[in-house]
């Protein structure tokens, strides 16, 4: 990505995914959004994470802003074949910063008060593994209903990087964002997508140890919550650059 709007860090990352039926999912999405699936199925993930020095471009790291985010989240195809992501909720313990996701960016951005604690060094090639995160958050954005995420986890394992073709691979590595016209306010009715880009490297992920105490971000979306124990991984994290919103064509 040669040109870029800010820059920032995805650390701490979990990703815990449930497999759904794609109908499910589909009736869900604006217009002009299919989910995607593999293994036949489609696929809801609860994303957490610590992003760390966000800023725009030019700016130093040290001036950055650093938050927790927790997210729902679901793969699409778009328009002209385009693949990517796209957000239920995002979750994010900076007021200012939800407000400037809101309007400049049209996301379904949401102020929740966030307890983050990490313990232990950050992993290297292969365990033992001391890192353990423990996130608590509670939203607290006036007018939309209630949502929370309370849950423990950290790597277990050795690391590997996702290979071509693979689940896991499908579950993380997505470099594009759909959201549609008054996503925000109403979720609209896809009368008008537009998508962003992110680059990064290659997410290096560990299966995670994850105590998933509690969770309502199925139901505060509209879904039934899976009655399945979730696939999940963790990661140390990656640099992010982000673009511009552009309009689907």
């Amino acid at each position: 990505m040669e040109r870029h709007y800010l820059s920032m860090g995805w650390r701490d990352a979990l990703f815990a995914h449930w497999p759904v039926d794609a109908g499910v999912v589909d009736d869900r999405l604006p217009s002009g959004l299919t989910a995607r699936t593999h293994d036949g199925s489609a696929w809801l993930g609860v994303i957490a994470f610590v992003m760390e020095d966000i800023r725009p471009r030019g700016v130093p790291a040290p001036l950055g802003l650093t938050f927790g985010e927790a997210n729902l989240r679901t793969y699409v195809a778009g328009p002209n074949g385009g693949e990517g992501i796209y957000f239920f909720n995002l979750d994010a313990a900076d007021r200012l910063s939800v407000g400037i996701a809101r309007q400049f960016y049209q996301l379904p951005y949401y102020t929740a008060h966030m307890e983050i604690e990490r313990r232990g060094e950050s992993p290297g090639e292969a365990g033992p593994h001391e890192r353990t995160v423990e996130l608590s958050s509670h939203r607290a954005h006036a007018g939309v209903p209630d949502a929370y995420l309370d849950a423990t986890y950290g790597p277990a394992g050795d690391r590997f990087r996702p290979e071509d073709g693979t689940l896991e691979q499908f579950l993380v590595e997505n470099y594009r964002f759909y959201l549609a016209d008054g996503d925000v306010d109403d979720r609209g009715d896809g009368s008008d997508l537009f998508y962003g880009d992110v680059a990064h490297p290659p997410w290096d992920l560990y299966e995670a140890d994850l105590d998933l105490r509690s969770t309502n971000f199925f139901e505060a979306n509209g879904f039934d919550r899976p009655d399945t124990e979730p696939l999940a991984h963790y990661s140390p994290g990656v640099p992010v650059r982000a673009d511009r919103i552009r309009r689907v064509d």
